[in-house]
Order: C-alpha cells, then structure tokens, then sequence
C-alpha cells in the first residue's frame, strides 16, 4: 500500500475537514434571523391610531385591544415599518365572543359557502368576534383571526373576490380548522413571498403557497380593530384579542425558513 507523504496528509485532511464544514457554515448563514416587533412594554415600532384614547394598549407585557377606538379614521394598528417577504410568529388569543353572529356561513373546501336545496346559502348564529392581520399594507390581504368554523388563517378580501380565479379563492381557504378554544393562545407563522402566502396555525399549515394576485411588494403590516356599538349593544364581532410573542424575518431570495425565535419581553 503506498504511503501519503505528510504534506499531502495535510494537505488531504483539510480539504475533507472543509468539504464537511463550509456546507453546513454556508446553510446557516442563509437562515432567517428573527427580530422583535412588541418589546412586551410599549407600541415602539407600532402607530397607535390618532385620537384612540387608550384602547390599544399594554397590559401585563401583551397588546391588549377593547375593539373601541375613538380614533376617527383608520382604527387599527400598524408597524412603522414596511416589509416585503418575511416570516412573521405572532401569538394571539380571542378574550371573548359576546356578540352572537347571525349569519356565519358554512364554507366549503373550495371557498364558496354551502346552499340549501332551494340555492339559498345556509346561515347559522354562533358566538363571535373578528380580527385579523393585514400583510404589506393592504386590508384585502388580512390573515384572519374569528370564530367561524372554517377556522383562522383565511383570506376574506380573496376568498370573497368572484373575480378571482376559482383556484385563488380555494387556495386561501383554510385547510383544517387548527383554532384552540376561545380563551386560549394561538401561534400564527406567516410567510409571505412574492405572491405567495403560507399560514400555519398552532404548528398546523391551514394554508399553503397560495397566490394573492395584485398584493403590494412591500408595506407595514397591522393588527385589526373590527366591530362597533350601537349604544352599548355590539353590532357586530368585535376584536376582543390580544398579541404578544411578535418577531419577523426579513427573507432575500434564496432564504430558508428556519426555527431562530427572536428573544422577546413579553411572558408566555
């Protein structure tokens, strides 16, 4: 057997010590790195709406909303900042449902609502409230957060859009109902590419790589304030909720998801 001289030994073992190490050191130099958006104290980073009066506020390190804003335009509220595609982690739960919806339909697979033997659509009443997340500054593009039985994660502006290609209306209708119990806290990943929209809620993918034809390239994104009051009677689902655990990865092409969560302040 013929003998390696030492300095093609060396020479050898390194090459091979190489050829194992600059894949995995190149692979996690591509992962998504993840920073805070809530810092579990203050709106830093957050527009509060002009002339809200303390709806939206912090409390006990989550973002707490009564779904009363006094503010007289745009009630919801926004990131300073814009984003393109990204990885967004946000818990949330429902406080309560004390509006019942009379009129929830039952959606079917493909997005279109159920009808009875007469092409009615059949309506049903159940206790609900309505929030959702607004992805690059558009309200048509809102990941929604509700009680129908559809479950969490849909698309209400597209879904709804009979201009839309049947293929488009089905793709951004959720897969599986993966909602906790009204009460209890939920995780949405959302990412967002091009086009293209992937939701998993509570480690459940209840959308996948759906296409939003027309979605901006970049803008903030926004908790949603929904309802309203006649006197004090609701008139409507009112976004009784709460957030915490807000980060986001900005994703450059090529880009992995990956498991980095950004340390954040507020409690779990």
């Amino acid at each position: 057997m013929a003998i390696m001289a030492p300095a093609r030994a060396r020479f050898y073992v390194s090459f091979v010590a190489l050829s194992f190490l600059l894949p995995g050191a190149a692979t996690n130099a591509q992962q998504p790195t993840f920073v805070s958006l809530f810092n579990g104290k203050d709106f830093s980073g957050w527009k509060v709406p002009e002339g809200d009066h303390g709806h939206w506020k912090v409390v006990d390190g989550v973002i707490d909303y009564d779904a009363e804003s006094e503010a007289a335009g745009d009630k919801n509220l926004w990131s300073e900042k814009s984003y393109g595609d990204f990885i967004l982690r946000v818990d949330w739960r429902i406080k309560e449902t004390p509006y019942v919806n009379p009129n929830v339909p039952i959606i079917r697979y493909d997005g279109t609502h159920k009808k009875d033997a007469s092409g009615e659509e059949i309506r049903i009443a159940l206790p609900d409230s309505d929030s959702g997340i607004f992805l690059r500054g558009d309200g048509k593009s809102q990941v929604n957060i509700w009680c129908w039985p559809i479950g969490s994660g849909e698309v209400y502006g597209y879904r709804m859009d009979e201009k839309m290609p049947a293929s488009v209306r089905a793709g951004v209708t959720p897969a599986k109902n993966a909602d906790k119990n009204v009460g209890e806290w939920n995780t949405f990943e959302i990412t967002m590419r091009g086009s293209r929209l992937t939701v998993v809620l509570n480690g459940q993918t209840v959308i996948s790589n759906a296409e939003l034809p027309g979605i901006p390239t970049t803008g903030p994104i926004a908790l949603q304030h929904h309802g309203s009051k006649k006197g004090d009677v609701w008139a409507g689902p009112p976004s009784l909720v709460q957030f915490r655990n807000i980060s986001i990865a900005e994703l450059s092409k090529g880009t992995p998801s990956g498991d980095r969560r950004a340390p954040d302040a507020s409690p779990r």
